[in-house]
């Protein structure tokens, strides 16, 4: 008996490393693909929405099954926070490279992206940016900085025109928290409305953590401008509106898409009413699938889209799409098919120039009415 159990055990082995050696082969591939925006802060509900707009990007895709170089791959979202701190993102950033991630979606920030845009071009991983404006990002000369959105040079000029001959603001008083985002704004639309002959009164600078606006506010109102330009993001333009209100200011308020967000009616009150701002692409309700993917992220995510979802999640398809027409997962072969991208998704169609900036940007335009935002004008750049 001893014998007939010892003459088993290698016919046993022999079977177990068979089955091993065939669940080895068939596995799925893991592919990684990086997701940063600030997670933690006071941006933090617009560095989620980044996120989710991504995840389920990665979910449908995996749904619905792919399949590269005969191999079936298994997407992952590696989402880190950067808590919009240009140090911490470069940190996160080497921590997706050593994650070994295929491409990085991200970061929100142009303070946060510009940084961490250098690791990832040393590392040869794909960054698209869904939300970074400041066009210092494409202009370093790196061949793995791309963004689905248009660029502040196109953003603050847009909004200067709108001021200027639609409103028929004649001056205007400037205001920008510092950051790469705010302050590169606040100069691309100051350039224009000197061209235009608006008076700039002032051009003044906060910081992107401050909550008490209003010695500067008392100033401007001293200087009794038609609006007040805002260069930042909603966590403290809200307040900025919220106090310019309190202290009584004529001012309209100006402001770009940091500020323009659907939050924005939580933290600035109905100060919203006087606020005119701009987002570096298409408005969800003018695009063809915004309300089919309106309709989905909802019922994903049981809340409403802050601003950039649709362009995180055209960001994932467009990865996937350049490792189909590579047909490999390998991250050199994604990079090389990205700049021959042309991709019909949410935002529209995407088709990058040679910096890695759109080559058909698009600013929209909107208003608040009674807390809902509304779409005044749409200008394609």
């Amino acid at each position: 008996m001893n014998i007939k159990i010892q003459k088993l055990l290698p016919i046993s082995a022999a079977v177990m490393m068979s089955a091993t050696l065939t669940t080895t082969v068939f596995a799925d591939t893991i592919v990684k693909i990086g997701h940063v925006a600030p997670l933690t802060g006071g941006i933090a509900h617009l560095g989620k929405d980044n996120e989710n707009g991504a995840r389920m990007a990665i979910e449908e895709i995996n749904a619905k099954g792919l399949v590269i170089d005969g191999q079936k791959v298994t997407l992952q979202i590696d989402a880190q926070d950067d808590a919009a701190d240009p140090r911490t993102a470069t940190q996160v950033a080497q921590k997706l490279v050593d994650d070994k991630v295929v491409a990085v979606v991200g970061h929100l920030n142009s303070g946060t992206s510009i940084p961490a845009s250098k690791i990832y071009s040393d590392a040869g991983i794909v960054q698209i940016s869904p939300s970074s404006t400041n066009p210092a990002y494409t202009q370093q000369g790196f061949k793995t900085t791309y963004r689905v959105v248009a660029t502040d040079a196109q953003q603050g000029p847009a909004l200067a025109n709108y001021a200027f001959k639609t409103m028929k603001l004649k001056s205007v008083a400037i205001v920008d928290d510092s950051t790469a985002y705010g302050q590169g704004l606040a100069n691309e639309f100051e350039k224009t409305a000197k061209s235009l002959g608006m008076k700039v009164l002032s051009h003044d600078a906060t910081n992107d953590k401050a909550v008490d606006f209003r010695a500067i506010l008392t100033k401007i109102k001293g200087e009794n401008p038609d609006a007040i330009m805002y260069g930042g993001m909603d966590a403290t333009g809200g307040p900025f509106a919220k106090q310019a209100k309190q202290l009584g200011l004529r001012a309209r308020m100006l402001a770009g898409d940091g500020v323009c967000t659907d939050k924005l009616v939580d933290l600035a009150g109905d100060a919203t009413d006087n606020i005119v701002c701009s987002q570096a692409g298409m408005a969800l309700e003018k695009m063809k699938d915004g309300k089919a993917f309106e309709a989905k992220y909802s019922k994903r995510f049981g809340q409403p889209i802050q601003i950039y979802a649709p362009f995180t999640y055209d960001a994932v398809y467009i990865i996937v799409d350049a490792m189909k027409r590579a047909n490999s997962t390998d991250p050199a072969k994604i990079l090389a098919m990205i700049p021959s991208t042309d991709y019909n998704g949410v935002i529209g169609n995407t088709t990058f120039d040679a910096k890695g900036d759109l080559k058909h940007g698009v600013i929209s335009l909107y208003n608040y009415k009674s807390g809902k935002k509304s779409v005044l004008d749409i200008v394609k750049m």
